[in-house]
């Protein structure tokens, strides 16, 4: 949704304003830190609950104990960040046409919004674990309406500027905790006795925690320090470019969110082993669903980058501006995917070892050279880079986790969930790029992207197992 609002902003706001929201989406990464794993344990905790293994006096104890770090942690960041606001306006940003104080007091409420989100994140795992997925999407989706129709009325009507709009996105965030905090407690059993910060909760989860945020510290290292250095290196007008090109990249991450979100509470129950068939089922048909959808959806940006840029900011300049960078970013952020299943199996089964072990090594060899290439080469350099990461992961990390889950389908992951998608994906896609005329306004321009979306989407889908095997079946109903 908020990807429908970005060249909105930019209108509204600028392409240097817009960097501001580049660096607040780094900051959201960076306190994931923070979490020390509380988010992903709560979650397991309580697809735990209702699989009946945890009573319901022991996950509310837990829920309250998390609650409380959390609150704390959200108020000590707020205040830091509220303190750190004119050093980072005026020694860390290189900011040409806004004014420091605007930027500094841009900051202050930054940190204030990015507190709540960083509860919000608490409840809404809380509520996946419950699976209450659907209540959830409903609450998230209408929130994040209101979140962009909201800000670009602001921005009409009220003010301009970035402060408005961080002003309003803290209203929104209220709002939204409130509404996650009633249906996660209303899903809960009420119990007569009442609910307390408990150390005994804490210690029964602290290992799978601490397993956690050891590998979440890692991730960020790899995934967050090159926004770190680029907004140190480059103005905050071309961090606008580069952020923009990661909310469009990123976006792919909108088909493994909600499929992990969704299959993970089931990989969970299943990891006891008492159904293997059954576990082994629902994780093809959720590798082969991330493939088909955010396959297809990769494919367009990287053959299309420069149409799709147009088609969506109607600004040429800009679109032929970031359009390489797109293409490279989005071939990461597909690689990327392809680990996203394997690790929500590692964390239902409870093993964090494989991804800390992995991410040391990625740390080791890639952040030094992120240091190196950043400074030299800027945003494609480090655009490479991420490319060469996920390439790492979707090597090394899967082959060590089928040496331990899942054994027997080693080759069937590689060849049917991802091969045969992948290179029916790249062939169509290549062939339509080839067929594509030039010079088309921005009317048929879309209509061919949505065509060619299409063409890639249905061709993808006969290849994969599952759909083929569905259809083949309601054919087959069809006929009998």
């Amino acid at each position: 949704m908020g990807l429908v609002f970005l060249p909105t902003y930019i209108k509204y706001l600028g392409i240097e304003a817009y960097g501001l929201i580049g660096i607040f989406a780094a900051l959201q990464g960076w306190l994931t830190l923070l979490d020390m794993g509380m988010t992903p344990v709560l979650g397991r905790e309580m697809a735990r609950f209702t699989d009946g293994q945890r009573s319901a006096q022991s996950i509310r104890d837990l829920l309250r104990t998390i609650e409380t770090i959390a609150m704390v942690i959200a108020f000590l960041t707020a205040i830091g960040i509220w303190l750190a606001s004119g050093w980072l306006a005026s020694d860390w940003l290189k900011a040409e046409k806004l004014p420091l104080s605007l930027v500094a007091q841009t900051f202050s409420v930054m940190g204030v919004v990015t507190a709540l989100r960083f509860i919000e994140n608490i409840y809404r795992s809380a509520i996946i674990g419950l699976q209450r997925q659907v209540l959830l999407s409903l609450i998230s989706s209408a929130m994040a309406t209101l979140r962009g129709f909201g800000a670009v009325g602001v921005m009409i009507w009220v003010a301009p500027t970035v402060e408005a709009f961080f002003v309003w996105q803290g209203l929104i965030s209220i709002v939204t905790l409130a509404l996650f905090a009633m249906v996660l407690y209303k899903t809960l059993p009420h119990l007569p006795t009442t609910t307390h910060f408990s150390l005994v909760e804490l210690k029964s989860v602290w290992r799978f925690a601490a397993g956690i945020s050891g590998s979440t510290f890692l991730v960020l290292l790899l995934t967050q320090i090159d926004k770190i250095l680029l907004s140190r290196i480059l103005t905050l007008e071309h961090f606008g470019y580069y952020s923009l090109a990661i909310a469009l990249t990123g976006a792919l991450c909108f088909f493994t969110g909600p499929i992990g979100q969704a299959y993970y509470p089931r990989f969970a129950e299943l990891s006891s082993g008492r159904d293997e068939s059954a576990l082994i089922t629902a994780f093809h048909s959720s590798m082969q669903l991330i493939v088909i959808l955010m396959g297809t959806a990769s494919m367009v940006l990287i053959f299309f980058s420069e149409t799709v840029l147009f088609c969506w900011t109607h600004n040429s300049l800009l679109a032929h501006e970031i359009a390489p960078l797109v293409t490279v970013l989005a071939l990461g952020t597909l690689l990327n995917g392809l680990t996203w299943i394997p690790y929500q199996m590692q964390i239902a089964h409870g093993w964090t070892s494989l991804t800390i072990r992995v991410n040391a090594v990625a740390v080791i060899i890639l952040v030094p050279a992120i240091f190196v290439v950043a400074p030299r080469y800027g945003a494609m350099g480090v655009a490479w880079i991420w490319v060469a990461l996920n390439i790492g992961y979707f090597t090394f990390s899967t082959h060590f986790m089928f040496k331990r889950l899942l054994i027997a389908e080693k080759w069937n992951f590689y060849r049917s969930d991802v091969a045969f998608p992948l290179a029916a994906s790249v062939t169509v896609a290549g062939i339509c790029r080839w067929l594509m005329p030039h010079h088309l306004g921005v009317g048929w321009q879309l209509a061919s992207l949505c065509i060619i979306s299409i063409i890639i989407l249905t061709v993808v889908c006969l290849i994969t197992p599952v759909v083929r095997a569905e259809l083949q079946k309601k054919i087959s109903n069809l006929s009998s």
